[in-house]
């Protein structure tokens, strides 16, 4: 079996604090209302943000194989491992349309040095994508958390987010 596909990205917020963006992160069955691509997120198993908890997704993200892209792309998702006070969140797809095989990502909150700002950082791990390249892989995962940022940081410097987004 050829080695594991690796890959880290990383996008920077202007602005809100590491404090401020983790209770969005954390909000495990309401990804959607962050990742761009992402129509819809909820649970179907277990307490949101328990490790062990699983989610369904869907949307538009990645094309799955044989697809051209009109389709609905799934995957329902397992929460490894969750730490609030390190601020990092582990994840594996477990079932999906998209293709890909032993996916495993972590996102993790670094707050900047700089009095305002913070930094999602993103890496992960998938069997080789039939139909991909790598570096496909890694640009679609940095867009996307390129948007996915902007959004948050949009929302927290206009005031827009209220206790019904979290």
């Amino acid at each position: 079996m050829p080695p594991k596909w690796e890959g880290n990205v990383h996008a920077k917020l202007e602005g809100p604090k590491a404090d401020q963006v983790w209770p969005l992160l954390e909000d495990y069955f309401n990804f959607h209302k962050w990742f761009p691509t992402l129509n819809i997120c909820y649970g179907i198993e277990g307490a949101n943000g328990e490790p062990g908890c699983i989610r369904y997704c869907a949307g538009s993200s990645i094309p799955s194989n044989g697809s051209d892209g009109s389709n609905v792309n799934w995957s329902t998702e397992k929460l490894v491992a969750i730490d609030p006070v390190k601020m990092v969140l582990t994840y594996e797809i477990i079932d999906g349309n998209v293709g890909f095989e032993s996916y495993v990502s972590t996102i993790r909150l670094l707050p900047r040095d700089e009095d305002n700002g913070c930094v999602i950082e993103c890496s992960f791990a998938v069997n080789p994508v039939k139909g991909w390249k790598l570096e496909n892989l890694i640009e679609k995962h940095h867009k996307g958390l390129e948007r996915m940022a902007r959004r948050i940081e949009e929302s927290i410097m206009s005031g827009k987010l209220t206790n019904d987004s979290t």
